[in-house]
């Protein structure tokens, strides 16, 4: 029988990470995230691991660009603020077509804000988190078990499509501590680069040379590039998204939550239930790709759908294109770091339900 271990949210990646085969964290430290660097700048020296405090976010982001260029598992973290100075980097990452892991354990803003959780860094991650025309995976957990797993899966789906992943999740998530089961299996990392023809490992005198770059010089070349990396994106979309289905089967309301706000709909919908509404919720476990069709195909059925949401209104407009405005998409949200109660959320549905 597998054994429980209490951590946090933060702990939880940073110890997942480990187990998965990476052996290289660069980072710099920003609340709500400070405990993943605090954490491997322990763990990583007793492994013959690489723990590095940058001089900046920075240099962060550019020590992982090279670090994956050669075919290892390397990550760094950050909140908010910290994330915008990754953006450049992440735009390269991307343009060279490697994978790393990027974790944003979200704070309020904008600018400095405060340190208190939020979820409004959705557009940025979502849309494309730098200059260029690309996306990055983008996961959401909403248990400190799914801050261990995704962390897994974010090192796997990235690798398989060659692309940054990104862990978002707000201040809370990252703080909450709960009970959590870690893998026990772990990945060998000498094993890693040999998997990867693209890595820049040596020749050998055996091969041809292996150059990790972003730049196209010839505008042909680039848009080539460009089209093939999206076409890759398109598979993603089609074969990768996840989302969790809560109390749908005979819902005509449909609430649409994740990370923290997503535990305190799911309690809202509990009251609201023993009331006699039917409302369930469509949880994205993907932000990016989203879980369109499953919100789409929900839709007919709906009266209306509710987005409970740690921002101005971000994933609401994902969720309006995803049905295409075919029905009346309202709103429970909170900033600055508040968090929305359940008596706000249930008043919400209420409304919804006339």
């Amino acid at each position: 029988m597998a054994t429980k271990v209490l951590m946090k949210g933060n702990e939880a990646i940073a110890e997942s990470a480990i187990r998965c085969g990476c052996r290289h964290y660069f980072g710099y430290p920003i609340t709500p995230q400070t405990e993943i660097a605090a954490y491997m700048s322990k763990r990583m020296p007793k492994i013959g691991g690489t723990f590095l405090q940058a001089e900046s976010e920075i240099a962060a982001i550019n020590m992982v660009y090279g670090c994956a260029a050669t075919g290892r598992r390397a990550m760094t973290s950050s909140s908010s603020p910290g994330i915008s100075l990754k953006a450049e980097g992440m735009s390269y990452l991307a343009g060279a077509d490697l994978p790393a892991l990027i974790v944003n354990v979200q704070r309020g803003g904008p600018g400095l804000g405060g340190i208190q959780p939020s979820q409004s860094d959705y557009f940025f991650m979502t849309r494309g988190p730098g200059h260029g025309d690309f996306h990055i995976i983008v996961l959401a957990p909403a248990t400190v078990q799914e801050m261990a797993d995704m962390t897994r899966l974010a090192f796997e789906l990235g690798e398989k499509y060659r692309m940054p992943a990104m862990l978002l999740a707000d201040g809370t998530m990252g703080q909450m501590m709960e009970p959590v089961v870690l893998p026990e299996d772990t990945v060998d990392p000498e094993t890693l680069p040999a998997s990867k023809p693209w890595a820049t490992t040596g020749t050998g005198l055996k091969r041809e040379h292996n150059i990790v770059n972003s730049l196209y010089l010839k505008p042909e070349e680039l848009e080539k590039t460009n089209y093939e990396r999206f076409e890759r994106y398109a598979r993603l979309e089609k074969e990768e998204c996840r989302w969790e289905e809560y109390m749908m089967d005979d819902a005509d309301i449909c609430v649409v939550s994740v990370g923290i706000t997503a535990r305190v709909a799911k309690n809202a919908i509990v009251a609201a239930r023993k009331a006699g509404v039917k409302v369930g919720m469509i949880r994205p476990i993907t932000l990016y790709p989203f879980p369109k069709e499953a919100l789409a195909k929900a839709a007919p059925r709906m009266k209306a759908f509710l987005t409970v949401e740690l921002n101005m209104g971000q994933m609401n407009e994902d969720v309006k294109l995803a049905i295409g405005c075919s029905r009346p998409v309202a709103m429970c949200n909170r900033v600055g770091g508040m968090i929305p109660s359940v008596d706000e959320v249930l008043a919400a549905i209420g409304k919804l339900n006339g």
